[in-house]
């Protein structure tokens, strides 16, 4: 490294990994820092025949701090291998932090684009929202995730409308025919989101060709937006081809929002042309448990569109993650498959995971297993007139009553399997069945084929799964990925 900076970093970034341990709470097949902290994934991709994640990652600290791309490689989303860290803040550009974004792959050439944030010094009262910060999008380019090109600076503040705030952020690049797209989110100055699109025949000169936000104010802010195609499979389709647009609105309350987390993850469907004229469907969550935000998606070289997100929650008070005690904090869902069927969007585990299940179990009505810390349980043909109840740790109970699903920590101290977590739950019209997949610290459900999911950290004293379902089919088996 020719930058003293990066490498003055690279130095102390090796120094705390080298004493580093996870401890009791380490996660076998969930992507996790080495240590400090982890947020957004980006630059999420395969080349060749490995999958590239990198990830938001202050090492220095699990409660954050200056933010680089770490970097993990995987030969099948399952079992995740840290490969360093790729990007640093080592220019004028970016040295107030590699913020989020994305890699694009065209003829073996990692195509990646990210937020440079600056933030001047507080001399005239910035406030750092409308003054005092720029947000500077970045492309630089790598044959192997590891070894990238000079930066590039290819927007500015001059470059975003003039009545968006200096909060633009988090580019997503895609290809269509002869034409590149990028999608950022925005904040507007009166305080409403929006994803600004872009287009470009060369991945270096961007022109603004349109503006998408919601008919009513829908948060302040619309954070890491994503926009993609699936195929409709289902039998009563009524388009062959589903248009996601995904966003992490902040600043939504009132009603529903009063219960779930500080800042959501979700997606509209929509009608039209996503670069100019197009209408957006009601805003469906992609996940209502304690611990997901800030999602991205890649598609695969045979098809498939993996979505994976943040398992933890920014800006959140009332909770917390025992894992700071030994020095790191947060980790990356399970990557998921996403898919449509009759206009409905639907998220299941990569089918790999399923090649590590072990010591099957079968059973009807009811399960007790202990001392299981990761494992893949599915419980199909719920008859949704009987009420279901599983238990997980002896704390952290799923129930299905009154058309109400709910994820429920019964102990609500600091210290607990919760660790501050209480309760989220969504109305249903029925259930099917219910998945539900853990690793050693982290839940993960997937209900009704996964057309609705919750997620959360956990910290169990002792292991323990405890299945009520009348009537239902019940099979379990062990995870074992770990390397």
């Amino acid at each position: 490294m020719s930058n003293p900076l990066a490498s003055d970093l690279n130095a102390l970034r090796q120094v705390v990994e080298k004493s580093a341990r996870h401890g009791r709470y380490a996660q076998t097949f969930h992507l996790v820092p080495p240590v400090g902290w982890l947020n957004d994934p980006n630059g999420l991709c395969q080349l060749g025949d490995t999958y590239h994640a990198f990830f938001q990652y202050s090492p220095f600290s699990a409660e954050g701090g200056v933010k680089m791309w770490g970097h993990s490689t995987s030969s099948d989303m399952v079992r995740w291998s840290y490969e360093g860290t790729a990007l640093y803040p080592d220019q004028p550009v970016d040295v107030g932090g590699v913020y989020s974004g994305s890699a694009y792959v065209e003829d073996g050439v990692m195509h990646v684009f990210y937020t440079g944030n600056v933030k001047h010094e507080d001399e005239d009262g910035y406030d750092y929202v409308n003054t005092g910060r720029e947000a500077n999008t970045i492309y630089v380019t790598s044959t192997d995730g590891v070894n990238f090109g000079p930066k590039k600076l290819v927007m500015g503040n001059a470059d975003y409308p003039g009545d968006d705030t200096e909060h633009v952020r988090d580019p997503k690049v895609w290809r269509d025919g002869d034409t590149y797209y990028m999608v950022q989110g925005a904040r507007k100055k009166d305080d409403t989101g929006e994803v600004l699109v872009f287009s470009s025949p060369n991945l270096v000169n961007w022109e603004l060709c349109n503006r998408i936000t919601s008919n009513t104010r829908f948060g302040y802010m619309w954070e890491c937006p994503d926009y993609f195609e699936l195929p409709d499979t289902g039998e009563f389709a009524r388009h062959e081809v589903v248009q996601v647009l995904s966003v992490s609105p902040q600043g939504l309350h009132g009603g529903d929002w009063d219960r779930r987390n500080v800042y959501q993850s979700g997606y509209f469907v929509l009608l039209g042309d996503v670069t100019s004229i197009c209408t957006l469907f009601p805003f469906a969550l992609w996940d209502a448990g304690f611990d997901f935000y800030a999602p991205q998606t890649f598609q695969t070289d045979d098809g498939r569109r993996i979505l994976i997100g943040w398992m933890g929650m920014p800006d959140e008070k009332s909770y917390t993650n025992l894992t700071v005690r030994d020095g790191w904090q947060h980790c990356f869902t399970v990557p998921r498959e996403v898919s449509a069927k009759n206009g409905r969007v639907l998220q299941w585990p990569v089918r790999e995971l399923e090649s590590y299940r072990t010591n099957e179990q079968r059973v009807s009505d009811t399960l007790v297993a202990k001392d299981m810390r990761a494992f893949d349980l599915l419980v199909d043909g719920i008859d949704a007139n009987e009420p279901l109840t599983i238990v997980l740790a002896n704390q952290l109970e799923l129930t299905w009553r009154d058309r109400r699903f709910e994820m429920r920590f019964t102990d609500e101290d600091m210290e607990s399997v919760g660790a501050g977590r209480k309760s989220r739950f969504e109305f249903l019209d029925e259930l099917r069945n219910v998945r539900v997949v853990c690793d050693v610290s982290s839940v993960e459900v997937f209900v009704n084929d996964g057309e609705l999911t919750f997620s959360s950290r956990y910290y169990p004293v002792a292991y323990g799964i405890d299945v009520m379902a009348p009537g239902a089919e019940i099979s379990l088996w062990d995870l074992e990925a770990e390397a």
